[in-house]
């Protein structure tokens, strides 16, 4: 009982601590917990039958959402509060002589019974058509464990936020609502950002209820008969048995009768999660993932990256090097072989790492500044800027990747050609040991859907693609050396505010409540922004009235150097140690063969010639799972 007596204190302590009380419910309470609690009442005389332990012991909390598993935590607590209870005996009732009994009417002797509210059972899908439709999302990915859900995250992801507010609205009618599974309607998505990541161009597909009325069986006849002595015979001056036409019906109009799916949906997501648009017909054949040509990122950065400090001799200060850093980024353009740009995860088998990226670039971000922190003196400027990059497709921490050797360029402590060698594997088959940028500042901007591929070759002639198996080759081919373009978007989207204009600039529209977010933010960004100008502005350092301390050491060497990583993350790295002679990594091949010899196989060749491996595995998971259960019900 204690364990669930922690529990409980962590699910109903301050709201700011929520979230992390649900995942504690999800990694301990639903595990360790809850094959307590079905030992408990395996042993237990009052056990129910072996039928429902057995469900117990295989329920699968993964897929749950939190708000369910909370409440499986309290049905576990209240099973074992009531089965730790002993049984209580029969109090001796005194009866009192006959004739002094009263009489006591049964209406007097019951309380009075309290009405019950009717269980909302939601709509009956039956009633209603569906269709298929595409979102452009945008979030703040901040404060959330990344978009695709998993059970395991300790923060709640896009996903998860999407799928109650698509239950909640009626939009979705899921069989058990607890539990997370969207492919029954049909869903893809164009990007699975990272935990932290954002992104204010995200696309979803998915098939959700309409306000189209059903499809009914055609009718033999068009026409009504008004029958004699009804009461429509007597209302109207037609002579008996004369055929009246029925009224046409109203033509159904796309936008102005369908359901407002980003306004609903916006008043149930959490602030920091929006839809932007819809698209009500899409292409045919239409996935939000495999239909997506081009996934531009952007990643922003200030300069300088770091606060212009002092330095120690030999220091490189946090002022970046942006004609340096464009010259690396150019380097990224082209197919070629990211495995020295990415995480290689042995779970995903992946044996090609060959992308293209069609553009590569730093950018300065228009009409931003520093936000009036300026310290250091008028002679330099504090800009804000992004790293800005256009691809086919990307792998995993691809972006992040790229990105940190970039910053390591304009520090100085790299040379832009070093992205060049990291890109020729048959030179630099491993990857050294770098540590990837920060997740917070990456943007995942757009996703493009277009009508016809456009291509501008090497000779300057523009070519159309069609339609095709083919299609993409351009993308893998190592001799195209043109511009790629997609300017004509395929997707018809229908923005927010043009259906109605108060949907997004009227009160409480999403200009509004996007507005009351950021400003809360903005008094956040001003007033700290003084407090740093006021502190770093206040002393006359050319005082000097105390000793000067020496430099700070690591491991007996002077610390001489911060690597900048991005967001708010500086390393102190002692002596810098150049990218290409740090410690080298596995390659894929071995990565891979590992992941598979730990799954039982011989190696990643024996998995890959193994039919249906994945379903192998799980099924041999399931097996021990069953096993070590059967292990337990005989001790």
């Amino acid at each position: 009982m204690n364990s669930f007596q922690a529990l409980r204190r962590t699910i109903q302590g301050p709201a700011q601590a929520h979230k992390r009380a649900v995942t504690f419910g999800i990694t301990t309470a639903t595990r360790p917990f809850s094959s307590h609690i079905t030992t408990h009442l395996l042993n237990s005389p009052q056990s129910p039958s072996n039928q429902n332990i057995e469900a117990k012991k295989t329920m699968d909390y993964q897929d749950w959402t939190k708000e369910r598993l909370l409440e499986r935590v309290k049905e576990l607590e209240a099973q074992l509060k009531t089965q730790s209870q002993p049984p209580q005996q029969p109090t001796p009732v005194l009866q009192p002589p006959a004739a002094a009994t009263p009489t006591i009417t049964t209406e007097e002797s019951e309380p009075p019974k309290k009405k019950q509210k009717k269980k909302s059972t939601g709509i009956d899908p039956s009633r209603y058509s569906t269709r298929l439709i595409a979102l452009k999302l945008s979030y703040l990915g901040k404060n959330y464990g990344g978009f695709e859900h998993s059970g395991y995250s300790n923060v709640p992801s896009i996903e998860e936020e999407l799928w109650k507010a698509l239950v909640k609205g009626c939009l979705i009618t899921p069989a058990d609502p607890s539990k997370i599974d969207l492919a029954p309607f049909e869903y893809s998505k164009c990007g699975r950002t990272d935990r932290g990541v954002s992104a204010f161009g995200q696309v979803i597909s998915i098939r959700v209820r309409s306000n189209r009325p059903p499809s009914k069986p055609e009718q033999p006849a068009e026409e009504d008969v008004v029958m004699e002595g009804t009461p429509e015979q007597n209302n109207t001056p037609q002579l008996p048995g004369k055929k009246q036409q029925r009224k046409p019906q109203k033509e159904w109009e796309d936008i102005v009768d369908e359901i407002n799916y980003p306004k609903v949906l916006n008043r149930l997501l959490p602030p920091d999660i929006k839809v932007l648009a819809w698209a009500p017909t899409l292409p045919e054949g239409f996935s939000a993932r495999f239909s997506c040509y081009e996934r531009q990122y952007r990643y922003f950065f200030t300069n300088p990256s770091m606060a212009p400090t002092l330095l120690a001799p030999g220091e490189k200060s946090g002022w970046l090097d942006i004609a340096a850093m464009k010259k690396a980024a150019k380097y990224f353009e082209g197919l070629h072989d990211f495995r020295n740009f990415c995480k290689v995860d042995g779970g995903k088998q992946i044996t090609s790492f060959q992308r293209r990226i069609f553009e590569c670039d730093i950018e300065e971000v228009e009409g931003q500044d520093m936000g009036g922190v300026n310290f250091w003196g008028e002679e330099k400027k504090g800009k804000v800027y992004y790293f800005h990059v256009r691809g086919s497709a990307f792998l995993w921490h691809q972006i992040r990747h790229m990105v940190a050797i970039v910053f390591n360029v304009g520090q100085g402590l790299e040379r832009p050609e070093v992205v060049r060698e990291l890109l020729d594997v048959e030179r630099n088959g491993r990857k050294p040991g770098y540590i990837m940028a920060e997740e917070v500042p990456l943007v995942l901007w757009d996703c493009v859907f277009p009508k016809r591929p456009e291509i501008v070759t090497g000779e300057g002639e523009r070519k159309v693609l069609s339609r095709g198996e083919d299609e993409r080759a351009f993308m893998h081919d190592p001799d195209f050396k043109g511009e790629i373009k997609f300017e004509d978007d395929g997707v018809d989207w229908v923005w927010l505010g043009e259906d109605q204009p108060g949907n997004l600039m009227g009160s409480n529209g999403l200009v509004d409540q996007l507005w009351e977010y950021w400003h809360e933010r903005k008094m956040d960004e001003l007033l700290s922004g003084l407090l740093l100008q006021q502190v770093a502005t206040r002393a006359d350092l050319t005082r000097k009235l105390g000793k000067e301390e020496p430099a700070p050491k690591k491991n007996g060497k002077e610390n001489l150097q911060r690597v900048y990583k991005g967001g708010n993350m500086t390393r102190s790295s002692g002596v810098y140690v150049p990218v290409m002679k740090k410690e080298l990594m596995p390659t894929p091949v071995e990565i891979n063969h590992k992941w598979a010899q730990s799954k039982g196989f011989k190696d990643s060749e024996d998995m890959a010639n193994t039919k249906n491996w994945r379903s192998v595995i799980k099924a041999n998971k399931a097996a021990d799972k069953a096993a070590a259960a059967g292990g337990e019900k005989s001790v």
